[in-house]
């Protein structure tokens, strides 16, 4: 058993560079470890994740080279969480919002806290939701949802995160971790060929929409950085000097 903390208070536990990595990394030593049955994801501080983080923004914009590494980065953690052997539950301890929202729900099993609430809101930085939104929503949940929340950037509360199937279970806020790892040991103490197989097996309907979808979001994605919009919303979060 491993419990996972995206531990960046300071920042929202948004995804710099840096912890982009380092989560990438995180799933091969996953693998490795032949005593880890299930992990636990959740965040520190107030935050699930707040996604990619906004000092990123004119740096994709400007730098070509740059931006390709943010989105190769993207699509190796979209990959790994899918192909990654053993279950991962996360526990949602606060808002999860854009990519934040997106590792969330390619976790296997999703508990959010009553307080917790999830946005993809890529649309409303200008940025198309390529990287990983458009192949998690429409295997929970229905197209015409997805499309309804991945269009508008709308907030959905954990009730309702669960009524449309982006997540499992709503609990207390201060019962969360416990509820959480109380599953995952639940699931460790299955038999682990059985437990692992059958996650692949169904996780075959994420390869089907990552190989139908994942691409060319991406792709769209970049080409956002491009537009006058998007640079509206890297000039309105650069700092001042």
């Amino acid at each position: 058993m491993r419990v996972v903390t995206l531990n960046q208070p300071d920042t929202l536990n948004a995804f710099t560079e840096d912890l982009h990595e380092q989560f990438v990394a995180l799933w091969a030593d996953v693998e490795l470890d032949e005593g880890c049955r299930a992990v636990v994801l959740t965040g520190a501080g107030r935050t699930f994740s707040a996604g990619g983080s906004y000092e990123d923004f004119e740096g994709r914009r400007v730098d070509p080279a740059r931006r390709r590494l943010s989105l190769r980065l993207a699509r190796r953690l979209a990959d790994e969480m899918i192909e990654v052997a053993v279950p991962v539950v996360a526990a949602v301890n606060g808002p999860a919002v854009g990519l934040g929202c997106t590792v969330a729900t390619l976790c296997d099993i999703v508990f959010m806290a009553d307080t917790a609430w999830m946005a993809d809101t890529h649309v409303s930085v200008a940025l198309v939701a390529g990287d990983g939104g458009a192949v998690t929503w429409p295997a929970h949940t229905s197209l015409l949802r997805a499309k309804q929340y991945l269009l508008t950037g709308d907030r959905l509360g954990a009730e309702e995160a669960v009524g449309i199937g982006l997540a499992n279970f709503v609990v207390p806020a201060e019962r969360l971790l416990d509820e959480a790892l109380a599953f995952a040991h639940r699931l460790a103490d299955q038999p682990p060929q059985a437990v692992q197989e059958t996650k692949a097996v169904l996780n075959q309907h994420l390869r089907a929409n990552a190989v139908r979808a994942l691409g060319y979001g991406l792709a769209t994605e970049s080409g956002s950085h491009d537009t006058p919009e998007y640079a509206g919303w890297s000039e309105r979060l650069r700092p001042e000097d």
